[in-house]
């Protein structure tokens, strides 16, 4: 990337143009190269929270590059899977059947899923109106985006095939939100959902980091990554007055899944670890020095994970 390029990527994100539509195309003139067609051939992804959205466009590019795609959701996912399938002819996907924001059923999911995984794609989303607990005790947001995918990804981890990539779906709206380790249920203050939901999406970008230096030297590569300003039926229902101003500008599904799927299967992101992405470019964790968390911060995150996931 030459040095006026580098300006103007930098720029589309300083001016927030580059979360839109219009950053996606500016920026598709510099980015790198796309995988493969056949990138992700013989290989097997699980993707969470596939039925719609980000999810749905993120396994069908992952299905488009060859890979057997299982998509982990709530319900019934079969009209999820005829839409994914029609979109990429010829792919192979897999229904199954895990409420991601509850540990016992994650554990039941990853005690009983057969084979190797070669990709892990955390994207399962939620952001309820009013504060919420799952039925084993958790704040909804944190069982769903934090405590599900941690827990996830470290009964997985014996199944990671060699090279295996693990990503983060998290959210830009994270910079704005420090890491609060000591209030992970949000108990205290008045609830604010969009608040929540950042904090949430920021403990994800910091787990993510800590799982690269946890796998470090096994060959599993982690990263995270956000999709700028998307479309999606969440943002409709959770956010329906950003919908409405920011509609022009939104990006569809597929542009906002763009990268995710990029980072499970372009050469470039495998020599990396532990790093934030947006567009296939490397992004900062932080922009305020207010937002910047210590190391016995972090230690604590990772710490009440374990115990509160029994791990």
């Amino acid at each position: 990337m030459s040095a006026v390029t580098r300006a103007a990527d930098t720029l589309l994100d300083r001016t927030l143009l580059g979360y839109s539509s219009i950053g996606h195309l500016l920026r598709k003139r510099w980015w790198p190269e796309d995988p493969r067609p056949d990138a992700l051939a013989g290989k097997v992804a699980v993707v969470t929270g596939a039925k719609a959205g980000l999810g749905k466009a993120t396994a069908i590019g992952l299905a488009k590059l060859g890979a057997t795609v299982r998509i982990a959701v709530r319900g019934d996912g079969d009209a999820a899977r005829a839409e994914i399938e029609r979109a990429a002819p010829g792919g192979q996907v897999v229904v199954d059947h895990c409420d991601v924001s509850l540990i016992s059923s994650v554990r039941d999911y990853a005690k009983n899923l057969d084979g190797e995984v070669d990709i892990l794609v955390h994207n399962a989303g939620v952001m309820p109106s009013e504060r919420r607990e799952t039925a084993e005790g958790n704040e909804l947001m944190l069982a769903t985006h934090v405590l599900g995918p941690h827990l996830l990804t470290a009964l997985l981890r014996p199944k990671f095939a060699d090279g295996a990539r693990v990503i983060w779906i998290s959210s830009g709206g994270m910079y704005g939100q420090p890491l609060r380790a000591d209030d992970l249920q949000y108990r205290e203050g008045a609830y604010r959902p969009a608040a929540g939901y950042a904090r949430t999406k920021r403990m994800q970008v910091v787990l993510a980091e800590l799982w690269a230096d946890e796998l470090d030297g096994s060959g599993v590569t982690v990263h995270s990554a956000h999709p700028g300003w998307a479309d999606t039926p969440g943002v409709a229902t959770s956010l329906p007055t950003f919908q409405k101003v920011t509609r022009p500008i939104l990006r569809d599904a597929e542009q906002g899944a763009d990268t995710f799927v990029w980072l499970a299967a372009a050469e470039e992101p495998g020599r990396y670890n532990g790093m934030f992405w947006h567009d296939r470019a490397q992004r900062p964790t932080h922009y305020l020095g207010k937002t910047r968390e210590t190391a016995a911060q972090r230690h604590e995150l990772w710490q009440s994970c374990g115990r509160l996931t029994g791990l």
